[in-house]
């Protein structure tokens, strides 16, 4: 014989072998705990004390059934003294003990299904089987012992009970405590108030790194709730990684992060979360100057969560692309309409998140006022705005609020411009002085952007010949020289 030919016939007989020892199981109505329980204590009978605890044991079970590795003769013994039957008879194709009833051979031939002394797999009975009481000699599904008394119906009951059982057993496995999901969600609440105030690079790095921490856990064996938990945080960690994209002046990976975190948003239904992710989307679109996409995404928006502080950053989100697109009318609208939806009572748990995922009053007012700078001679309503924006930061966070370093540093640029626009040329330095003495770590992509209109108004003739007008400008020159180097240093590969 060929050692092709052995090798095939060894692999058919471990198939043989453990569907035969699940039959076995199966046929005494035990789960595997219970088979692992029953081998324990044959061993036990039979002085063997060193087998495994239960669930090394259970792990053997399964590793059986399935085909993986053969049976020793000394759980051979233990198999057969948990089964009640003689060593000769272990394993399929053996010889079965013969009925010494009479009565039983002259009856009529059984199905295969339910022949005594067989085990083959259990067949659904013919039409009447179900109602039909049993002869003494039939077997039900694969057991080896004739049931005596009670109905098919009454037995498949049962079964269907233990395949419940062995079904629980296996859904009640959890690979993932809460000790660990604490400390994902507490990492992902720390990044989103860090990013508030932290440089942009160091922390992009730090939120993949967890992000790859939740990755690993959605490859274990979860309860429905730990995936939900899961996607929560991942849309939150995508959306924050997206705002640190665009910030680093890379919008492309910034679109392709929120679209990842809008993906784990509606697989679970999270509204609040979905609308906080069209806010950034948007945003991306304003700073790509695409004021009309931001408009429209800022309205979709607007659809997931009209009410509470991200609802009223999302109104001011759409006034701000209004009033760049020319529409004032609409721009001012959409002042009052956040005003009011701040007022609103609502609360979500994305807002307990807080930080990023928060809206404070502070850059509320900065909002509004960098909405009215794009109004033509408005300029003393939109100082008024900034420089109460201004105000509530050096005050510091209210209750339950958080504070962007970030969005104070563009106030400050858009105050600049609007006292320019004014005429007031050292009020404009004074507003401006915190920016340009900024970091190069610090400086989002945004802040030169932003500052192409504060220079747009030093050209204007007023300022002509001005040296401290030439001054402020060639000192705003140096800092986007400055920035875009930076940037070009630091930014990320890509979304990872």
């Amino acid at each position: 014989m060929s050692a092709n030919v052995r090798t095939v016939k060894a692999g058919a007989m471990s198939h043989e072998l453990s569907a035969w020892l699940r039959q076995q199981r199966q046929a005494h109505g035990w789960p595997v705990p219970e088979m692992a329980r029953q081998l324990r204590a044959a061993a036990k009978d039979n002085g063997d004390t060193t087998v495994p605890a239960s669930d090394a044991m259970c792990r053997n079970i399964r590793r059986w059934e399935s085909g993986h590795g053969g049976v020793s003769e000394r759980y051979k013994l233990h198999y057969c003294k948990a089964l009640g039957i003689p060593l000769a008879q272990f394993g399929p194709g053996r010889p079965q003990q013969e009925s010494d009833d009479p009565a039983t051979t002259s009856a009529a031939p059984s199905p295969p299904a339910v022949r005594a002394g067989t085990l083959v797999p259990y067949l659904s009975p013919g039409v009447g089987e179900l109602d039909r009481a049993p002869a003494a000699n039939v077997a039900y599904r694969w057991m080896q012992e004739p049931v005596v008394g009670g109905s098919w119906i009454e037995r498949e009951v049962l079964m269907a009970a233990h395949e419940g059982g062995e079904h629980a057993e296996r859904a009640e496995r959890r690979d993932i405590g809460e000790a660990t999901l604490e400390q994902l969600r507490a990492d992902v609440v720390r990044l989103s108030h860090d990013y508030m105030t932290g440089e942009p690079f160091p922390l992009f790095l730090e939120m993949r790194r967890v992000r790859s921490r939740i990755y690993a856990a959605l490859d274990r064996r979860l309860w429905p709730r730990d995936q939900v938990d899961l996607y929560f945080l991942l849309a939150c960690l995508n959306g924050l990684m997206a705002v640190a994209a665009n910030n680093l002046g890379s919008p492309q990976a910034a679109e392709e992060l929120v679209r990842a975190g809008w993906a784990y948003a509606v697989a679970i239904d999270h509204r609040p979360l979905m609308a906080r992710l069209r806010l950034e989307l948007a945003n991306v679109a304003h700073w790509s100057n695409l004021p009309r996409q931001s408009r429209d995404i800022a309205q979709s928006g607007l659809e997931y969560l009209p009410d509470g502080p991200n609802g009223a950053q999302l109104h001011l989100m759409y006034g701000r692309s209004a009033a760049r697109l020319g529409d004032f009318a609409t721009a001012r609208s959409a002042i009052n309409a956040a005003r009011d939806a701040r007022e609103r009572e609502y609360h979500d748990d994305l807002l307990d998140m807080g930080g990023e995922f928060g809206f404070s009053r502070a850059s509320q007012h900065y909002y509004a006022g960098s909405i009215i700078v794009e109004i033509p001679e408005d300029e003393a309503a939109a100082i008024a705005e900034l420089e109460r924006a201004i105000a509530l930061y050096t005050a510091g966070p209210e209750p339950g609020e958080d504070q962007s370093d970030h969005c104070k540093m563009a106030a400050r640029i858009d105050l600049a411009t609007a006292r320019l626009r004014a005429g007031q040329l050292d009020a404009a330095t004074v507003a401006a002085q915190p920016v340009l003495s900024l970091s190069p770590s610090m400086r989002i992509a945004s802040l030169p952007q932003r500052f192409d209109r504060a220079r747009a108004e030093l050209a204007q003739p007023r300022y002509q010949g001005s040296p401290d007008a030439r001054d402020l400008d060639e000192r705003i020159e140096e800092f986007c020289r400055e920035t875009i180097a930076s940037d070009l240093h630091s930014l990320p590969a890509g979304p990872g």
